[in-house]
């Protein structure tokens, strides 16, 4: 079974504090597991960012939730109890999310009315089943997304010797080459015998990484046969190490041939979203916009 969102946790712990009186967080995680039939991997699945469990962090959400409705209370940090208007509510559970958007709406209104359309409609998705950290995620994901298609559209937009340039200068900045001056080298267009482009990885030139770079629609899948015909390129060069870097995608033929070349040459596909990927993550001509820090309380608060 898929983790639940926060939302179908609510009831199963209402329940639980029905039955145990008073639980802390972590004692929800066994019977949760057991209720929902949950795996040990699913349990103790991470955020991919490796900022902690995703289920912990869905019982954290549906607790707060509950507590901020006025339908469980606290009455010391950490530990959760179900009150009497949690009781009552509990008699008639389909009512409960209803119940929640309602209170948490009614409790910052001034607020509402100075934020922006925006603001206000992700303040309304209180029932989403997503927790405010996945949509946190989630939008990173999206801005990251965004900034991909800006980066291919723009490199659309240049001519093939300057595409050619960025991506020499890419696999610099990914580390190929190292501190070697002149490592990167774009080949003339006129004579480039199917290399865009070389790095070299040692001072003598004797270790060297052939490029091809195409710029092509990201529509414009790149079949088997043009593969074959930059593995032909390497042979003449002398090479044994070539990276193809395209904007669009490869066909599953042009993956499998890579994937069965016998072990003397070593073929390296980048489609556009990896590409995209690669120069965002190595800041090649991109800048910070915005930093984000979220803090949570220090367990040392709670010392008296």
């Amino acid at each position: 079974m898929a983790i639940p969102k926060h939302d179908e946790i609510r009831v199963p712990v209402m329940e639980l504090l029905v039955k145990n009186e008073k639980m802390k967080l972590r004692d929800f995680i066994e019977p949760l597991a057991n209720y929902f039939k949950l795996s040990d991997e699913e349990v103790n699945e991470i955020y991919p960012s490796g900022n902690g469990h995703i289920f912990y962090d869905r019982i954290s959400w549906a607790l707060s939730y509950l507590n901020m409705s006025g339908l469980l209370d606290k009455p010391k940090r950490g530990v959760y109890k179900i009150n009497q208007k949690g009781i009552d509510l509990l008699k008639t559970p389909e009512k409960i999310d209803s119940y929640i958007e309602k209170q948490l709406q009614e409790r910052e209104p001034t607020r509402q009315k100075k934020q922006s359309t925006t603001e206000q409609l992700e303040l309304n998705d209180l029932t989403s089943e997503l927790t405010p950290q996945e949509k946190l995620y989630t939008s990173f994901s999206n801005i990251r997304k965004s900034v991909y298609n800006e980066i291919i559209n723009t490199i659309l937009t240049k001519t093939p010797i300057a595409f050619e340039k960025l991506v020499v200068l890419l696999l610099q900045k990914m580390g190929y080459g190292g501190e070697i001056q002149n490592s990167g080298l774009v080949t003339k267009a006129s004579n480039d015998g199917g290399i865009d482009g070389i790095i070299k990885e040692d001072v003598l030139g004797l270790g060297r990484i052939h490029i091809q770079a195409k710029r092509y629609k990201l529509d414009n899948c790149v079949g088997r046969e043009e593969i074959q015909k930059f593995v032909g390129a390497l042979a003449v060069a002398q090479s044994n190490k070539g990276v193809f870097i395209t904007t669009s995608f490869y066909s599953k033929g042009a993956i499998e041939y890579v994937n069965n070349l016998n072990g003397a040459t070593t073929l390296v596909l980048i489609d556009g979203k990896q590409l995209a990927e690669y120069i965002y993550d190595f800041g090649l001509g991109m800048q910070v916009e915005q930093t984000i820090e979220i803090k949570k309380l220090d367990a040392i608060f709670g010392i008296q």
